[in-house]
């Protein structure tokens, strides 16, 4: 288990290192995983070597929740008093993101002509 978590770590640390080294706008750790996502398909047997281990990291996910429960807990004061507009700000900036995905989408779609005409035809835009 301590190797496993060694070369996940060491794919992390050389993410991190090349996305500050390269300037790239991907954070460290993503870029690690993608490192190590590459890695597992060139060589199938670093896949297999840590599978046990991190499908054991994976079956107890729910505890890297609690970091997150500590924090409300510790500014239960600040969300009392704010708790409204951070709700707010939650719930618009959610309801702007999908609107911009679907925006994005649409926009993608007409672009490379890849929008299905009878869609359109149903929708009573042709």
């Amino acid at each position: 288990m301590i190797q496993t978590l060694a070369i996940i770590l060491g794919f992390q640390l050389a993410g991190e290192v090349i996305s500050r080294i390269a300037d790239l706008p991907l954070p460290g750790p993503v870029a690690g995983m993608l490192l190590l996502v590459a890695a597992c398909i060139l060589r199938p047997s670093l896949a297999d070597r840590i599978r046990p281990t991190t499908t054991g990291l994976l079956s107890h996910l729910s505890l890297f929740f609690v970091p997150a429960g500590v924090g409300i807990i510790a500014h239960w004061q600040s969300l009392r008093s704010d708790g409204l507009g951070i709700a707010v700000a939650v719930m618009a900036s959610t309801l702007l993101a999908i609107a911009a995905g679907a925006l994005a989408f649409t926009w993608v779609a007409r672009m490379t002509g890849s929008e299905e005409p009878d869609a359109l035809r149903d929708q009573g835009h042709e």
